[in-house]
């Protein structure tokens, strides 16, 4: 008999906003509020959307040898991985990477943020705390470092879209320090959260939290990491605040979306047990200069690099929004232009902020060059699996036995993405 689900603090709060729930990663969470998925989805690309992401699962790892086991379990190379120069992973920073067995197959993707010297803050997917805390306890044998499992001891909410700049102006105390020059996929955290950090991060009147920019939707946000008993009392002082901005509650259907749109693979989907190599997320590898190999050795490294078979990940955008239904046990085939199958659809759903002209370009609906009267229609995008190199502009047919979508080989989905925004230039014009 499976496990009754779990549920996160903000459970009862879903409820009264109607939301439609579904169980992800052993959670019951919302799938989607009344607005609708569509709605959510460009609430976050035009204004701002809420979501509760205290499902995910969270790993510290500290203590001496902490910066070499996860050297040695995590595909990023973090002495090699800050800023163009290659510099090391440093307090405040984060880095994207991939936790791997010894045959190069995906256990988990991970977000690695170092809080402190020898003190990391390991984030990874709902479900998955106990097998990846498992891994590098395995790994640190006899070490003297401390790998702790946060699972349910942290509560975490992402607030996404242009507008959350606004929205955290009016709810942070003394927002223009704690926000200026916080740039893209770094944090800073209140001690109270994560001791020794000397920046004063509080939500509200009194709640103390870790304010990331980052998240899963390709567009300006934060992840907000707050103590449980605060996330509600952060929840309902983010809604009611946001209101003039149109912030509103976003559920995992638009989550899907979004991150799709925005080229981010999901975990045991996208990227899962065939070898992590040849896919979108090369940021994710330590490659070395000539591309040849790798600047580090880690757990699976050998593998990836002695393979006789290779899989090739890449995107792809369609021709309209109708999508194919994509299944384990009978995955949708990817047909060439000769009818032959070459590889099989990971991930297929429809980003309804983009569109193409009559030329055939894609633009965003926050497109700044987009054709006077551009209003998109939404899109088919994802990921397919091929069983050769992609060719980028290639089209092919995806076939799930039911319906063939005529669809585009491409290296990114949609334009104009936010995320990389300038900070200091958006709170000058709010000020």
């Amino acid at each position: 008999m499976s496990p009754e689900p779990k549920q996160t603090p903000l459970f009862q709060r879903h409820r009264q906003l109607g939301a439609n729930f579904s169980v992800f990663g052993g959670y019951r969470m919302p799938l989607w509020y009344p607005s609708g998925a569509k709605t959510e989805h460009l609430a976050v690309i035009c204004r701002a959307g809420l979501f509760d992401t205290s499902h995910m699962a969270a790993l510290r790892v500290s203590g001496p040898g902490a910066l070499g086991l996860l050297q040695q379990c995590c595909t990023r190379d973090l002495e090699r991985c800050f800023g163009r120069d290659n510099r090391p992973l440093m307090p405040g920073r984060t880095a994207y990477g991939a936790y791997l067995n010894e045959s190069g197959g995906v256990i988990d993707d991970t977000l690695i943020y170092q809080l402190a010297h020898q003190d990391y803050l390991s984030v990874v997917n709902a479900g998955q705390g106990a097998l990846v805390s498992d891994h590098l306890r395995t790994a640190a044998g006899n070490s003297r470092l401390d790998v702790t499992d946060l699972t349910d001891r942290m509560g975490k909410l992402d607030l996404q879209g242009p507008a959350s700049v606004a929205i955290l102006i009016k709810t942070l105390e003394n927002p223009v320090n704690v926000l200026e020059g916080l740039s893209f996929f770094s944090f800073r955290a209140d001690p109270e959260i994560f001791p020794g950090s000397q920046t004063r991060v509080r939500l509200g009147e009194n709640i103390p939290l870790m304010l990331s920019r980052s998240g899963y939707t390709g567009e300006m946000g934060f992840e907000l990491f707050v103590r449980p008993q605060d996330l509600i009392t952060a929840w309902d002082l983010l809604l009611a605040t946001g209101q003039k901005e149109e912030l509103i509650p976003c559920g995992l259907a638009a989550r899907d979306s979004l991150r799709t749109g925005a080229g981010l693979p999901l975990s045991h989907q996208d990227i899962g047990d065939w070898p992590f190599i040849h896919h979108p997320w090369h940021i994710a590898l330590p490659f070395s200069p000539d591309g040849t190999g790798f600047t580090k050795q880690f757990i699976g490294s050998r593998a990836l690099l002695d393979l006789d078979r290779h899989f090739y990940t890449c995107a792809f955008v369609g021709y309209d929004l109708r999508k194919i239904t994509v299944s384990e046990t009978a995955p949708p085939q990817v047909l060439d232009s000769a009818g032959k199958s070459v590889g099989i659809v990971l991930t297929c759903v429809t980003d309804m902020a983009i569109g193409r002209d009559s030329g055939g370009r894609v633009y965003s609906v926050r497109s700044p060059d987009k054709p006077q009267g551009f209003e998109p229609r939404g899109l088919c995008c994802g990921f397919l699996r091929l069983d050769r190199p992609p060719e980028i502009g290639e089209l092919v047919s995806l076939n799930d036995g039911r319906r063939k979508v005529k669809a585009e080989l491409t290296r990114d989905i949609r334009p104009d993405r936010s995320a990389g925004w300038d900070i200091n230039r958006i709170i000058e014009e709010l000020s």
